[in-house]
């Protein structure tokens, strides 16, 4: 049997349920969660290659350098922290995915890939940094960053916070390995949290750069460059809404390009949430990809079957999932 390929991208939010309580061990208990939907994706005949975020994750590592940092010790570029959270997270994943399939009789090597992503020099992201990261900050605490290559900016009145760019991701470094392990049968991990930003100098030597990549986008980029028959979203709701959070809100079951765009001309998606995630979905589908579904850890296999999610396609809203 030829299995389909999906590339299931799970957001860092996924694995801190509760923002009150992110102890490991909790984080330990989502993530083994969301191993058991993959697993039985895989079961189900899927070949699966996972990526996650990591925002939250990046803020807690940023938060102990600030802290650190006021006893003199080195602050952490945040290349080597994305870097570090694809070990971590990585690690977990991993070790979830591995003893859920061993359960399930199915024995498959799980391998994580440190990613990294080329993004554009030039790109115009870089001349407007606008993405918040790490704690709020006085300004002059906030000032003393500005000597290690941070820009920091006022926060909507509740402080000062680093701001870096999010360009957008043009091609993905380590892809020949990806698709390598792909053939060999491993079930692959890799462009967490959007991958490693690095940009070619003039000489063609990679560097990392001040950045982070939308997860989203990164993974709507592999699962094209790996032609992917699925790119599965998992964020923290069942499904994408209209009107959401109010007495109208509806939810969508199914959702044409077409209609995703007059959603997002109209307002509906929240920047930095769920419009990230219908972008993709949309540059997936518009570059070929048979469909996108967006729903939460809980859900993904019912949404497989079609009973759960939102689903994005091409053509008629009606066309069959």
């Amino acid at each position: 049997m030829i299995e389909k390929l999906a590339v299931v991208a799970i957001g860092g939010n996924s694995l801190i349920e509760d923002p009150k309580d992110p102890g490991i061990a909790r984080q330990w208990d989502a993530a083994r969660k969301t191993c058991r939907q993959i697993a039985g994706m895989i079961a189900a005949g899927w070949q699966v290659v996972v990526t996650h975020g990591n925002g939250p994750q990046v803020g807690y590592i940023l938060r102990r350098g600030e802290i650190a940092a006021r006893e003199g010790i080195h602050d952490v570029p945040l290349d080597l922290i994305v870097a570090d959270t694809q070990g971590s997270i990585g690690y977990m994943l991993q070790q979830g995915l591995d003893n859920s399939l061993r359960r399930l009789g199915i024995n498959r090597t799980c391998a994580t890939i440190m990613t990294q992503v080329r993004v554009d020099a030039d790109d115009p992201a870089f001349q407007n940094p606008t993405k918040p990261i790490g704690g709020f900050l006085s300004e002059e605490d906030a000032r003393k960053f500005e000597k290690d290559g941070w820009q920091v900016m006022e926060d909507a009145g509740r402080g000062w916070r680093r701001v870096v760019a999010s360009p957008r991701p043009r091609s993905i470094i380590e892809i020949n390995a990806i698709q390598a392990l792909m053939l060999s049968g491993y079930v692959v991990i890799a462009c967490g949290g959007g991958g490693i930003p690095v940009i070619r100098n003039e000489v063609g030597s990679m560097r990392g750069v001040y950045a982070v990549i939308d997860k989203d986008l990164a993974s709507s980029l592999l699962a094209q460059t790996l032609r992917a028959d699925l790119l599965l979203i998992s964020t923290g709701v069942e499904q994408v809404a209209i009107h959401y959070n109010r007495p109208e809100q509806q939810n969508l079951d199914r959702l044409t390009i077409q209609q995703a765009r007059q959603y997002i001309a109209e307002g509906h998606f929240a920047r930095g949430s769920m419009l990230p995630k219908i972008e993709a979905a949309i540059d997936f589908v518009q570059n070929g990809g048979p469909r996108a579904i967006i729903t939460n850890p809980d859900n993904l296999e019912r949404a497989l079957r079609g009973e759960a999610g939102t689903h994005i396609i091409p053509g008629d809203s009606h066309d069959s999932v």
